[in-house]
């Protein structure tokens, strides 16, 4: 069973030292993404291996 943790927005916004708002952002451009398991009240969870793509794409465009 591949069961994988999901991070808040909040967790995210802590390990990217980025303000919650700005990882919304993000996910509502498409950038990160996420879903919303119980509609817009519980907030996006994000998977751990999304937010590592996420990453490696931000060192990418920093080494160019």
């Amino acid at each position: 069973m591949n069961e994988q943790r999901l991070l808040t927005v909040r967790e995210v916004a802590e390990r990217l030292r980025a303000s919650p708002e700005t990882v919304r952002r993000w996910l509502r451009q498409g950038k990160l993404r996420g879903f919303r398991p119980g509609g817009t009240k519980l907030g996006y969870r994000i998977p751990e291996s999304e937010l590592q793509r996420f990453l490696q794409l931000l060192q990418s465009d920093q080494d160019r």
